[in-house]
């Protein structure tokens, strides 16, 4: 059957317009750049149009209602200030907590879905505030897929150290937040000029004033918040930022994957495959 589309598009790999029923983009040589297009969703994401903050920051809290819901006593539980609302270490364990614990009975694919997981409400408020501020600007410098891979890759890096460094059990997405950093400090030393000075200082900034402060508190895990900025500065530095190589398909490609890993981490953590 005939195509009989209309009307042009962005290519998903270099981001050029080109018509819809192009075999091969004119600009890169991308096959069938078009294919996508009939399925809404996977074109938002292969063409570039889909943020991951808003997703990741939905996905977090439905995680810590659930966690909540899954024992009810823990909610009547009061030690301190930061185990406000803090859901039970056997929910936490279910849906995914990570550490030397976990791990050790094999459980080796928390190290993805503990970055989901949050101890308490303030916990969790902290870590979404962040991600609502920081996560939208490394999405306009990297890419919106780039970031999935940034955020997610750095997360695991961060609890690998904690694992190293004989944390027992661990949660949060700070060390995949202080990924971003990493990211943007990478940034901003590479781009240079006044912008790219302007983001160093800021961000290092942060970044020395909340790991002085993982010192002073009790229960934080600065071992994960090290080990995902490294992490972060590291993935930064091997794929690049889109000034210097604009975001491509494989980019994209490689961020779905990842979410698709998460859920099985997910189905594996909770239902023991």
């Amino acid at each position: 059957m005939a195509d009989n589309r209309l009307g042009s598009m962005l290519c998903p790999n270099c981001g050029k317009l080109i018509s819809i029923n192009s075999e091969r983009c004119y600009h890169c040589g991308m096959k069938n750049p078009g294919a996508f297009h009939s399925v809404p969703w996977l074109h938002k994401i292969f063409s570039g149009h889909f943020s991951y903050v808003s997703t990741i920051i939905i996905f977090c809290v439905i995680l810590y209602v659930v966690a909540l819901l899954l024992d009810l006593r823990a909610l009547l539980q009061f030690r301190n200030l930061l185990s406000l609302f803090s859901p039970s270490t056997q929910a936490l364990y279910l849906l995914g907590m990570t550490g030397q614990v976990p791990i050790a009975n094999g459980r080796w694919w928390t190290l993805l879905t503990a970055i989901y997981l949050h101890g308490g409400v303030l916990h969790i408020l902290f870590n979404m505030l962040w991600i609502h501020q920081m996560g939208p600007m490394v999405e306009e410098l990297f890419g919106a897929a780039r970031f999935f891979i940034i955020f997610t890759v750095a997360g695991i890096i961060g609890f690998m150290a904690s694992y190293l460094f004989g944390v027992n059990f661990t949660i949060g997405a700070s060390g995949a937040i202080f990924g971003l950093f990493g990211a943007l400090v990478f940034y901003g030393r590479h781009r240079g000029g006044h912008f790219g000075k302007q983001i160093f200082r800021q961000t290092m900034q942060w970044v020395v004033i909340i790991i002085f402060l993982g010192f002073m508190l009790p229960m934080v895990d600065n071992t994960a918040h090290i080990g995902g900025f490294v992490g972060g500065y590291i993935i930064a530095m091997l794929i690049g930022y889109q000034e210097k190589n604009p975001e491509k398909l494989v980019h994209r490609k490689i961020a779905l994957g990842l979410v698709v890993v998460t859920g099985l981490a997910f189905l594996a953590s909770v239902f023991g495959l």
